[in-house]
């Protein structure tokens, strides 16, 4: 039996040792059909998540605007409702009573006197907001009488305040309940039937 000690000769590889491989010229292995399938389970667990995260993201862009739009519409809602209760104060109007008076003297009379129908009826006359009566007798003269507006006092005492210019947005009664003026917001002053030509 003859031994090769030829340097170089073919010696057995050993058990267990393991063989280098160049990445250069190696083709990676192909993927078993498990790892196939996981990583398509993967891949669409994924897609799922992304679509789920999605959704919610779009569902709550939408609570959060319809949130917003609602406490706009209930800004605006107060705003209105806020802005008809000033329109209604304003253009309530103030209710101011109308005395007559003695124009002269300052005293209060009786309120027909300081109206038109009793002067015609009585043979006087209206003018410049004052009403003219005669004074009992021939060549007697006229005694003038107006209203007195916002003032008080019994017939024949002295008219306690109030003024002698009619209010511009008021509406104006007598004591008696008779319009001489109905007053109010974008309406202009209309002197009643008891008033068209008392007041200055």
């Amino acid at each position: 039996m003859t031994e090769d000690n030829t340097p170089g000769g073919d010696q057995p590889r050993k058990r267990g040792s393991m063989r280098r491989q160049d990445a250069e010229s190696t083709s990676p292995r192909e993927p078993t059909l498990a790892e196939q399938r996981a990583r398509r389970k993967a891949m669409l667990e994924e897609k799922e998540r992304e679509a789920a995260e999605h959704e919610a993201r779009q569902v709550a862009e939408h609570k959060a605007e319809t949130r917003r739009k609602v406490l706009i519409g209930s800004g605006v809602t107060v705003g209105l409702v806020g802005l008809i209760a000033t329109f209604y104060t304003v253009a309530q109007p103030e209710t101011v009573t109308a005395v007559c008076t003695n124009a002269e003297e300052g005293v209060v009379a009786e309120e027909e006197k300081c109206t038109e129908e009793y002067a015609e009826s009585n043979g006087g006359y209206t003018s410049g907001g004052f009403i003219f009566l005669p004074i009992g007798g021939i060549g007697g003269g006229y005694q003038q009488y107006r209203y007195n507006y916002g003032g008080s006092g019994t017939v024949g005492s002295p008219v306690s305040g109030g003024s002698y210019s009619k209010p511009s947005n008021a509406n104006v009664t007598t004591k008696s309940g008779k319009t001489v003026q109905r007053g109010g917001f974008g309406i202009s002053s209309k002197s009643g039937s008891f008033g068209k030509s008392g007041g200055s």
